[in-house]
C-alpha cells in the first residue's frame, strides 16, 4: 500500500483527485448559453471521441452520434424543451438557448444495457465538455421523432445533448433525503440544485 501511495503521489494521483472534484462540481445541467460564443465542430469531435476509452457493456459499443454545429441548431431547438420544474421561465430564454448538440443514438437491438451505457456516455462527455472549458445538459424529452425527421437520421435516439458557453450561476444546496427535490431560481437568476448529503446515501446493516 505504501508503495502505491509513493507511486500515486509522484505520478500526481491527489492532483488528479482534485481536478476530478472540480469538474464534478462545474458538470450542472446549463440551461442558459452565451450565444457570442460558438462552439466547433472539433470540441464536438473531442468530446465524442471520449467513448472510445469508457466502459461498455458486453462490450458492444451500440451507442452513435450525431454532431450538430451552430449551422444546423435550428433543425433541433423547435423540438425540445428545458426546466419541467420551471414552466414559468420558458426555459431556454430567448437569447440564451444553446447551438451545439450531440444527439445520441444507438444501433439494434436496444436492451437494458445500452441505457446502462448510455448513462456512462452522458456523463462523460458533460465532464470532458466541462474540461475544455464548456458545459451542456442531458435531455430526456424531446419530440423524437420529429427530430428523427429534422436531422435525417436512420437510427432511433435516445438522448439530446447540449452543449454550449454556460451563461449562468448553479449553486448545489445538500437536503435530507425526504426535503423536496425540486430545483428553483432566485430573482437575481441564481440556479439552486437540491442534493441529498452522503451520509444519508450510505445503506447500513
Amino acid at each position: 500500500m505504501e508503495d502505491y501511495k509513493a507511486q500515486a503521489s509522484k505520478s500526481g494521483g491527489a492532483k488528479s483527485s482534485a481536478s476530478l472534484g472540480k469538474l464534478l462540481l462545474k458538470n450542472r445541467s446549463y440551461r442558459g448559453y452565451d450565444n457570442s460564443f460558438t462552439v466547433r465542430r472539433d470540441q464536438l469531435l473531442r468530446i465524442v471521441e471520449c467513448n472510445t476509452r469508457i466502459p461498455s457493456a458486453r462490450n458492444r459499443q451500440q451507442l452513435r452520434f450525431r454532431l450538430v454545429t451552430s449551422e444546423e441548431a435550428h433543425k433541433v431547438l423547435p423540438h425540445f424543451r428545458l426546466g419541467g420544474a420551471l414552466p414559468h421561465l420558458h426555459l431556454p430564454q430567448e437569447g440564451c438557448e444553446p447551438r451545439a448538440f450531440i444527439v445520441v443514438c444507438a444501433v439494434p437491438p436496444t436492451d437494458h444495457y445500452t441505457y446502462i451505457d448510455l448513462g456512462i456516455s452522458a456523463q462523460t462527455m458533460l465532464l470532458q465538455a466541462v474540461e475544455i472549458g464548456l458545459g451542456g445538459i442531458c435531455i430526456g424529452a424531446f419530440d423524437k421523432e420529429a427530430l428523427k425527421a429534422s436531422l435525417g437520421l436512420t437510427l432511433e435516439p435516445l438522448l439530446l445533448v447540449a452543449i454550449g458557453k454556460p451563461a449562468e450561476k448553479i449553486e448545489l444546496v445538500p437536503i435530507a433525503a425526504n426535503e423536496p427535490h425540486d430545483y428553483w431560481r432566485d430573482e437575481k437568476g441564481v440556479h439552486y440544485v437540491p442534493k441529498v448529503r452522503t451520509e444519508e446515501l450510505i445503506i447500513e446493516g
